[in-house]
């Protein structure tokens, strides 16, 4: 639902929700948030109208996705960020005006991470911290959202190691290559994200956050993590798809020597065959009483030692029995 969400802090640290924008610029206001919550196009003319933004950074707001990234003003800081949105795991903006005395925030869709600082600040928590912290709270939560679908793709990933479903290899293969994409948003979103954070940790022009730097340390080491992990899953798919890549191919190599072998033992049978089947007037044994029979005998004898020898050379495996040693030896 379009709304803007504003929530003013008096200089006694009285909490106001909901007010007027117009009492922000209150003499008796401390600082304030303002929160753009999936604004119409008329909300976010207030951007340059009322708060009198840079319009590069009203144009960073309101186009395409862009990447995190800090840009410094000469009031306040503008602030990309990225959410990861639910199941689909695409980036979602976080746009962020941070002044010694505001921070307005802009996102064009429900941002959980938001509404949960928000939440927090309705508590009259961190009323005195300033923007600045409430800049914290929002990255730090942003970060945290991050952890839970790498840890679902983790347990995915087990199972599929483990395949107790004894899932048939094309599904796996499907499956790890969907996962493979997964960590490719992840990664999209992770890796920006962590060199903002390097950015902020090791600005010069950022005196006023230098108390911070201990927390903002802390979401880095988060975010150094998660990029561990999402290289670690990486290595993990890989060695998962080239597993079940050789087991397919061992398996079809096992196929085809079956039936070649298969094909080689009845060449000769059919050498036989082809040869008495030739309408020649003077074939002597074709008239003997016992002659079929030794044809079927010699051919049988043939069949039966050309079998044994390719089953002691390993040439017929058992699928079935293959697979079950795959297993085992997983």
């Amino acid at each position: 639902m379009a709304m803007i969400r504003t929530c003013v802090v008096t200089k006694e640290f009285e909490v106001m929700h909901d007010v007027d924008l117009a009492f922000v610029n209150s003499p008796d206001v401390s600082w304030y948030w303002v929160d753009f919550h999936e604004p119409t196009d008329e909300e976010s003319d207030l951007l340059a109208s009322f708060f009198r933004f840079h319009p590069l950074a009203i144009e960073d707001c309101l186009e395409y996705v862009q990447r995190p990234k800090l840009d410094f003003y000469d009031r306040y800081l503008f602030v990309v960020l990225h959410a990861i949105a639910g199941t689909t795991l695409e980036a979602e903006e976080v746009d962020l005006f941070v002044g010694q005395n505001f921070i307005v925030s802009f996102h064009k869709s429900s941002i959980h991470a938001v509404d949960d600082v928000w939440e927090r600040l309705k508590r009259e928590q961190d009323v005195q911290q300033g923007p600045f912290h409430v800049m914290y709270r929002l990255i730090d939560k942003l970060v945290d959202d991050y952890f839970p679908p790498l840890y679902n793709i983790e347990d995915v990933l087990n199972d599929l190691e483990e395949n107790t479903n004894n899932e048939p290899i094309h599904d796996i293969i499907e499956k790890v290559f969907d996962i493979r994409g997964d960590l490719s948003k992840l990664r999209r979103t992770i890796v920006p994200m962590r060199d903002l954070l390097y950015r902020i940790i090791h600005s010069d022009r950022l005196q006023r956050m230098k108390e911070r730097q201990l927390y903002f340390h802390d979401i880095y080491d988060h975010l150094l993590k998660l990029s561990e992990m999402i290289e670690t899953n990486r290595e993990i798919t890989s060695d998962i798809r080239d597993s079940y890549l050789s087991l397919n191919s061992n398996r079809m190599n096992n196929i085809m020597m079956t039936f070649t072998a298969i094909t080689t033992i009845f060449m000769p049978l059919t050498f036989i065959a082809g040869i008495y089947g030739m309408n020649f007037d003077y074939m002597p044994e074709l008239r003997w009483k016992y002659g079929y029979f030794a044809v079927l005998a010699i051919m049988a004898v043939i069949g039966i030692m050309m079998f044994a020898w390719f089953k002691r050379n390993g040439w017929f495996q058992l699928l079935k029995g293959d697979s079950s040693k795959e297993e085992r030896r997983r």
